[in-house]
């Protein structure tokens, strides 16, 4: 699988980032439907994240679980969204890609993460996002990449996105562009000019997860606009909707499996790249 991407030249499969072999090379790329990270992992607690997950071991071998199922060694491993999971590795770095759930289609999924769960064997895969990685590490900050310019990296071609129910999509855009806004099931309803019980069934339906778990994931996952910044954890909660800093560090705990605390201790030496602008248009939320 060759990387390419409009406007960016790829790297020999040899190319490693300065510094990737001895801690270096932690970076971020977030979007909307997006993200890439390789940095510290942190202690493996369950987390429960709303996009589906790609986890890729860059030197150690990684070790997941489900539930309090036996741990399996990969190289890569698969979650489903919404699905709780431990992940370990003997190496500080960890690597994952996370394609929100209610933006692709399930069914029309490259082979290697389509419909599956746990350990994967493709060493090819591997490879190119561990190449991938070294490029974006040492070239990330100078190049203007776009959203989608993600796929065509890491894929070699868009993926299919998911296809909802208009009045649908209007209630996962409204909590896309303002997650921490309090938008209840009962206005969404309102505005599809659908019931209560019709647009809860209906919305599930199409995103695959209850309106619920979709608005508190989404809220959790606007955290990560902030995590290289100097903040106030307390204005960060109440920039991102929380009521108070015990809900939001438990809504937190539950997603990746960390304290807030320990996501910005354990950023601050990490490199976000892509659009400049994608980057800080969650904020405050």
């Amino acid at each position: 699988m060759q990387m390419q991407a409009p406007g960016i030249a790829c790297p020999p499969a040899t190319t490693v980032a300065p510094g990737a072999r001895n801690g270096a090379g932690r970076v971020m790329w977030l979007t909307p439907d997006r993200l890439f990270y390789a940095g510290l992992l942190g202690s493996p607690s369950v987390r429960t994240m709303g996009g589906l997950l790609i986890y890729v071991a860059l030197r150690a071998p990684i070790r997941i679980r489900f539930d309090d199922g036996p741990w399996a060694s990969t190289e890569l491993a698969v979650v489903p969204a919404y699905m709780p999971h431990s992940v370990a590795c003997d190496d500080r770095m960890i690597c994952d890609l996370a394609l929100e759930a209610e933006s692709i289609d399930l069914a029309r999924l490259p082979p290697v993460i389509r419909e599956r769960a746990g350990p994967v064997d493709d060493p090819a895969f591997v490879r190119h996002v561990r190449q991938a990685h070294a490029y974006l590490s040492e070239r990330g900050r100078e190049l203007e990449l776009q959203a989608d310019s993600f796929d065509q990296i890491f894929f070699g071609h868009a993926l299919a996105p998911r296809k909802l129910d208009p009045r649908i999509e209007a209630a996962v855009q409204r909590i896309r562009n303002a997650p921490s806004a309090t938008a209840t099931a009962e206005s969404c309803a309102a505005s599809a000019h659908l019931s209560f019980s019709r647009f809860l069934h209906l919305f599930k339906e199409d995103v695959g997860t209850p309106f619920r778990s979709f608005r508190t994931w989404k809220r959790a996952r606007s955290l990560l606009h902030y995590v290289t910044q100097d903040s106030n954890l307390a204005h960060v909660a109440l920039d991102a909707g929380y009521p108070d800093s015990t809900h939001f560090s438990h809504s937190i705990r539950q997603a990746f499996g960390l304290k807030p605390s320990d996501i910005f201790a354990g950023s601050r030496k990490l490199a976000l790249i892509g659009e400049r602008a994608e980057v800080g248009s969650g904020m405050p939320g």
